[in-house]
């Protein structure tokens, strides 16, 4: 036999080898399955009670900004009319102030004026 015809020969079954080792295996096991599920059930683990705690904290923050543009709108309610207004109602509802209607407390409370101050205080949440 020639060298050619060897190394054509050679070759055929180089590739005939590989051709079984890459169509010997289709697919994934059940181990390497089960181990990658629980990666993820990991990671969800992790990451999900994060994310409830950030929401709440947003919707406290957007509270606070709230009752400080309310007390904003009540000062300059006093500086346009020399009084100051009794309930939230008269500012609420006013569009000179809240030209998109009154802020409202994400977790449903209400904002209320407090008498002595003239000032909507924080509430807890």
């Amino acid at each position: 036999m020639d060298q050619t015809a060897c190394t054509i020969s050679y070759i055929r079954e180089r590739n005939t080898i590989d051709e079984e080792a890459l169509w010997g295996r289709k697919g994934f096991t059940l181990v390497e399955l089960l181990i990658v599920v629980l990666i993820i059930g990991a990671l969800a683990a992790i990451a999900v009670p994060r994310l409830g705690v950030s929401a709440n904290s947003a919707k406290i923050s957007a509270c606070n900004t709230n009752v400080d543009t309310i007390n904003r709108q009540i000062e300059l309610y006093m500086a346009n009319t020399g009084d100051w207004p009794n309930n939230f109602n008269k500012i609420g509802n006013d569009t000179d102030y809240f030209p998109d209607g009154p802020p409202e407390c994400p977790f449903g409370n209400l904002y209320t004026i407090h008498g002595l101050t003239h000032r909507v205080q924080r509430h807890s949440h």
